[in-house]
């Protein structure tokens, strides 16, 4: 399985936890491997970390009120964005590459305001994490 397809299956089991409450291992397909529960679990044990960046940057939006598929879109791409080191890749994802698969999976999935407002989020948490990293 590709690693764009693993991105959305851990988005998908997200997603479901979300929605419904069950336990994440519920969530997950005897096919999902190693990064794609890795993912899934980092988004969620830091789901409130992730919020607080979502909702910082979602003008207008609070977390509470952003879809949850959506919400859980940007989650993944957070994880993959703040702390590449929680799923274990082979070649970790640069942070604009994680943008560009979360509006792609947004156009997949979502609606057609989905993919730009995903990608205005993203794209303003990349520049506050590169603005923080220069700061002395």
């Amino acid at each position: 399985m590709r690693r764009s397809e693993q991105r959305r299956r851990a988005v998908i089991a997200v997603y479901q936890h979300d929605l419904t409450g069950k336990p994440l291992i519920d969530a997950f397909e005897p096919r999902d491997g190693t990064f794609v529960r890795a993912l899934a679990h980092a988004a969620i044990d830091r789901a409130e970390e992730l919020d607080a960046v979502i909702d910082r940057h979602a003008h207008g939006w609070s977390v509470q009120r952003i879809a949850p598929l959506e919400r859980s879109i940007m989650r993944v791409a957070l994880i993959e964005m703040l702390h590449p080191d929680a799923a274990p890749a082979e070649q970790p994802i640069p942070p604009e590459g994680a943008i560009e698969e979360a509006v792609e999976s947004a156009k997949t999935f979502c609606g057609p305001d989905a993919p730009g407002f995903v990608n205005g989020v993203l794209a303003a948490a990349l520049r506050e994490v590169r603005e923080n990293a220069h700061t002395p």
